[in-house]
């Protein structure tokens, strides 16, 4: 006998025999084309759509970041051949970049998140340099220099951690960003392939295909997406708030 997983995930039961179902009981949100328990795919979708928008957004903002403290410390030929590179980035708009890039590697949940996290890159990289230069020429990093410390050591241990409170909040902002560049991937096909449920996969298919006969199948998707968004920018604003001491003034 073939075994069965241990845990199934709730999206894969299907119940043709309610197919379009209302909400209400016992589909609190409906059912869509296949009988599938709506709840229980934005319940699942939700765990793509933050997945990868968590992980594109910390491959952004430690990449851009990284870049950022080399452009600012080191200044000279480095920081000219860094920042054009960033001004070619920001040059696009994002989605059409991250188009360009998921189009280009092929649709996989991998290559989305790479794809957005070069889309966030080029902002860490302008924010963390502006930092670095003000802190660069503090008068602990010109004593670290004077003890013989490498270059290295004082980006590390003396520059690095004075750049954290304007990354964190950064990343706090651009986490709702990449949620909806990962949506709006999906939507066109582009984002993580089914039957992998997604908040934008679910608005593209049968939530765009059959909105007018089951309207939930595109309104609550759209519902969470926007929840989402919406608590993710408000935990940004306190951070910024909380960190900044000119706010907090």
């Amino acid at each position: 006998p073939i075994p069965r997983p241990l845990h199934p995930p709730l999206t894969s039961h299907l119940h043709y025999e309610s197919l379009f179902a209302p909400p209400g009981q016992p589909y609190y949100l409906g059912a869509d084309n296949v009988g599938r328990d709506v709840l229980s795919r934005i319940i699942w979708g939700s765990r793509t759509s933050l997945y990868v928008g968590i992980l594109s957004v910390l491959l952004g903002q430690i990449g851009g970041g990284f870049l950022g403290l080399i452009s600012g410390y080191f200044g000279g030929k480095t920081d000219i051949v860094i920042q054009r590179v960033m001004d070619v980035l920001l040059s696009f708009p994002t989605l059409v970049l991250a188009l360009a890039i998921v189009a280009a590697l092929g649709p996989s949940e991998n290559n989305v998140i790479l794809a957005i996290g070069v889309t966030q890159s080029p902002r860490a990289a302008r924010i963390i340099r502006s930092a670095t230069l003000t802190v660069r020429e503090a008068q602990y990093v010109d004593a670290a220099r004077a003890i013989g410390c490498t270059d290295w050591r004082i980006v590390f241990q003396h520059v690095a951690p004075q750049t954290i409170s304007p990354l964190i909040v950064l990343t706090s902002v651009e986490l709702p960003h990449a949620i909806l560049i990962e949506a709006s991937l999906s939507f066109l096909g582009l984002g993580t392939p089914p039957p992998t449920p997604s908040w934008g996969g679910m608005l593209s298919g049968v939530g765009r295909e059959f909105v007018q006969r089951a309207p939930w199948l595109a309104i609550y998707p759209g519902i969470a997406i926007s929840l989402t968004v919406f608590g993710f920018n408000m935990l940004g604003d306190g951070l910024r708030d909380l960190l900044d001491p000119r706010l907090r003034r």
